[in-house]
């Protein structure tokens, strides 16, 4: 595979964020042409072309996506989703600090394109930083006249405004989004109708991911050919993954789509820290299936191997777990974020992901029952595809997963009222 760049490609100093830096670096260009020479039909076919996939975690075709909406409508809405919230996701946050003029551009051209006037910036509520580097540049645009009225002197104009959330998990789910941007409490709603047809304010919307959006300069500068060229024939283009957990090296990195798991753990994340051996990875945000080491010699990060494999690319949050962890106390963490960002209007996961977290810190307090691990699996079956939006299945996947994989370590602690792994190291 090559290594094509198309948010990391350039040395980060202390004004690399800045609109003249980024202007250097041929920033806008893409957007100018577009006002220029360009119709909006044009922006749909090479984004089309492109193959470009959302970056959120679903992975639904950007293109697909956007025609949709029905672009005659007198008033369509774009909301950029950057509501990071996915335990082991925070490459969004990259782009905030370091790129965030790549992700106006982007919000710029898909509003031409989809004959915008009004886009929405929903961005994480504990983000500091990239709050403040998000309104610096926009502030910057809008001073230059890429953002406002009569951009660039032409017909064009768009507005962005940022509106920053509270901290709820539920807000990622693009509807959730939609109902808190509306001054609601953050609860998801039923599909159809889908958000293109009726969503902000009862109005058509596009909700995209922060990566997603702002890898549309890149696009409209080399062409929706060229990025599909990248990566595999079903996940086109380049994904910053964000490794963290038990290895030497943990960071962002930018890789095509299709790179080895084994290779960004061993060569470009360093290894497994402390000299252990690997023992899990979830490969894609916390609420994606976990995978064995010895799983992990043919996958590749891309939805497609994932999915045959029984998981999931996700976010990108690559989560790496050495040998000595316990599993059980590892998946209670994770019950315990889970049930505390359930919404609660769905009665399969407000309950279900409460007693999974009351099952398994019972069995964490040497209380296990010969029947929990059971009931484990026969609770994430009453939540999965039973709720109105995806936090039930984030909630439950985890808990089925880490089960399958590691019943020994759960029927142990039961037991025996302690961790297999008691008496050893853990990192």
């Amino acid at each position: 595979m090559s290594d094509q760049r198309i948010f990391m490609n350039f040395d980060v100093t202390a004004d690399s964020h800045n609109l003249a830096a980024y202007r250097d670096r041929g920033g806008y260009q893409a957007f100018e042409k577009a006002l220029r020479e360009q119709t909006p039909d044009d922006i749909q076919a090479e984004v089309d072309a492109s193959g470009l996939r959302g970056r959120g975690g679903a992975g639904f075709p950007t293109g697909m996506k956007w025609s949709f909406v029905n672009k005659q409508a007198p008033v369509v809405y774009l909301c950029c989703n950057a509501d990071e919230g996915e335990p082991g996701t925070f490459k969004d946050r990259w782009i905030f600090e370091h790129n965030p003029h790549q992700l106006i551009e982007g919000i710029l051209l898909a509003s031409y394109a989809l004959r915008v006037r009004h886009a929405f910036v929903y961005i994480r509520g504990e983000f500091d930083l990239p709050l403040r580097r998000l309104r610096e540049a926009l502030q910057e645009a809008y001073d230059a006249n890429l953002v406002g009225e009569n951009v660039l002197d032409t017909d064009f104009s768009s507005d962005i405004i940022v509106h920053r959330g509270a901290g709820a998990y539920v807000c990622g789910e693009e509807s959730s989004l939609l109902t808190s941007l509306e001054g609601f409490k953050a609860y998801p709603r039923n599909k159809p109708p889908f958000p293109a047809v009726k969503g902000l304010y009862q109005k058509p919307t596009i909700i995209n991911n922060v990566e997603t959006l702002a890898t549309v300069p890149w696009i409209m500068t080399h062409g929706g050919a060229e990025y599909a060229k990248i990566g595999t024939e079903w996940n086109s283009g380049t994904r910053i993954f964000g490794i963290s957990g038990h290895v030497n090296n943990p960071g962002l990195f930018e890789k095509e789509a299709g790179y080895s798991l084994k290779e960004i753990i061993f060569e470009d994340a360093g290894g497994i820290r402390g000299g252990k051996s690997l023992k899990a990875v979830i490969p894609g945000g916390s609420s994606t299936p976990i995978l064995k080491a010895d799983e992990i010699d043919t996958i590749t990060l891309d939805a497609e191997n994932l999915q045959k494999h029984g998981s999931m690319v996700g976010s990108g949050g690559v989560i790496v777990i050495g040998e000595g962890t316990c599993m059980v106390r590892l998946l209670q963490v994770l019950t315990r974020f889970y049930a505390h960002e359930s919404c609660g209007q769905c009665t399969p996961c407000r309950e279900g992901s409460a007693l999974m977290n009351a099952i398994i810190s019972r069995i964490i307090a040497g209380k296990g029952r010969s029947e929990d691990v059971e009931r484990l699996e026969k609770t994430t079956k009453g939540i999965m595809g039973k709720t109105v939006c995806a936090l039930g299945d984030a909630a439950a996947m985890p808990v089925q997963s880490f089960i399958t994989k590691f019943r020994d370590e759960f029927d142990y602690f039961v037991e025996h009222g302690r961790s297999i792994n008691d008496g050893r190291l853990e990192i």
